[in-house]
């Protein structure tokens, strides 16, 4: 296989394999990140073609964004029993199939299927837990460095392809878009063929940092019980007064960011005059701020209390929310707005990680995790949806930004109820 013959070479070279599978899961979640954010490009242009309402479309974005979070605890489970590529070229083909047809469509309810349920299927199956699995398989060193470029690359992939989209869409259409994102998806499921293995054994490596080959576990555990395994983490979790809180504030975090902004950024823009283009280039910035604030966050998530940490990150952003409520929309206003709302976009999920694995335990903390995640999404659909029904009940979206600002500070407060640590006993 290609595979095997690029890892002897590389390792004449002394470069490990697992950078390369790093480099082709990232490239993965870049893509299907853009497949994400892609529908940010498509409210305006489906309400002008269809005449559909922009809650008829938001609802489908939010089914989208529900199915994203709920998905990712059980993806981990897809993958420890059909492997990594099997898992990930089945989630790119769905992609893809839910984009193509979305070319077709004439009613509301096959938007619904197609970009709620497929689309929402298929993403959910290649987010985060796809980047923690990598890392975990495949490094010992540098393992939270891969994490947190995974984790860059699932946030900043859905901001940097808008201008691009936003561009074609003004130019030649949202099809002609649409059919440039699953150009990209089919770039990414042929690297995924030909250059991701499941396990460094697959190849006669050792992961990244240790010298010993341990053989790949033995695929014998029955899927049911793989399917099952989430909910007892979720059932022992849910009695946690640690679990609800990181589950609430993430909740808002998804709330302010990917349901509100990154759903209903270019359609807030165009309210004040300014062009999908501009507006999507603007969502760029935040995207390249995002990035450099993402890498930050996690420095200081080893160093400081991440609890003050999560304070300063949710009352930061639900300042900036409010400011721009209260902006002109001019571009040095927008400007502002995009830098330091950037450096914060997901700057909460590595304190929350560190608060989820010393509260938890590291053997049940991607499980948690997930939930909390979960909750992400959960919060990201209501924005999704309840930013459009108040843009189309009230006319502006100002009300939606307000309020998301609002939940931001009340979040900020909330995470001081966590006490400062409660060490978790690990087995000997």
């Amino acid at each position: 296989m290609i595979s095997t013959r690029l890892a002897r070479w590389l390792a004449g070279r002394d470069i490990h394999y697992g950078w390369v599978v790093a480099a082709t899961t990232f490239l993965t979640m870049l893509a299907t990140a853009g497949a994400m954010g892609s529908a940010g490009v498509l409210i305006e242009p489906l309400q002008k073609e269809f005449g559909w309402e922009i809650s008829e479309i938001s609802s489908a974005m939010a089914v989208r964004l529900v199915l994203f979070g709920l998905l990712g605890p059980f993806a981990a489970a897809f993958m420890n029993h059909f492997g990594i590529r099997k898992v990930v070229c089945t989630a790119l083909l769905l992609i893809v199939g839910g984009i193509i047809g979305s070319c077709f469509m004439t009613e509301t309810w096959q938007l619904v299927l197609l970009w709620g349920v497929v689309l929402g299927i298929g993403t959910g199956m290649t987010a985060l837990v796809l980047g923690a699995t990598v890392a975990t398989r495949w490094f010992s060193h540098r393992r939270g460095l891969v994490v947190g470029l995974m984790t860059a690359s699932n946030a900043t992939g859905q901001l940097v392809f808008l201008p691009l989209l936003a561009a074609l869409t003004e130019v030649y259409g949202w099809r002609t878009a649409m059919v440039f994102v699953v150009t990209i998806i089919v770039a990414a499921m042929v690297l995924v063929v030909l250059l991701m293995r499941d396990y460094p054994a697959d190849i006669g490596l050792a992961p990244y940092g240790e010298t010993t080959i341990n053989p790949p576990p033995p695929s014998t555990t029955q899927l049911s019980s793989l399917l099952l395994s989430p909910l007892a983490a979720l059932r022992d979790a849910s009695s946690s007064s640690t679990f609800w809180v990181l589950f609430l504030t993430f909740f808002v975090c998804g709330l302010s960011t990917n349901g509100l902004i990154q759903t209903h950024w270019i359609s807030i823009c165009g309210d004040f005059g300014l062009a999908a283009v501009g507006a999507a280039g603007m969502l760029a910035v935040i995207g390249v701020f995002d990035f450099v604030g993402t890498i930050l966050a996690g420095w200081l998530s080893d160093r400081y209390d991440n609890r003050w940490l999560l304070f300063w990150f949710y009352g930061l952003r639900g300042l900036s929310l409010v400011y721009l409520s209260y902006s002109g929309f001019s571009i040095y206003e927008l400007s502002v707005f995009a830098i330091f709302y950037g450096l914060d976009w997901v700057a909460t999920v590595p304190p929350t990680v560190k608060l989820a694995a010393e509260r938890f335990g590291r053997e049940k903390a991607n499980l948690t995790f997930g939930w909390i995640f979960a909750g992400h999404q959960l919060g990201a659909a209501t924005a999704a949806y309840g930013a459009g029904a108040l843009r189309t009940d009230f006319e502006t979206y100002m009300p939606a930004l307000q309020i998301a600002g609002v939940m931001c500070m009340i979040a900020a407060l909330s995470v001081l109820l966590l006490s400062r640590r409660q060490p978790v006993t690990q087995p000997a």
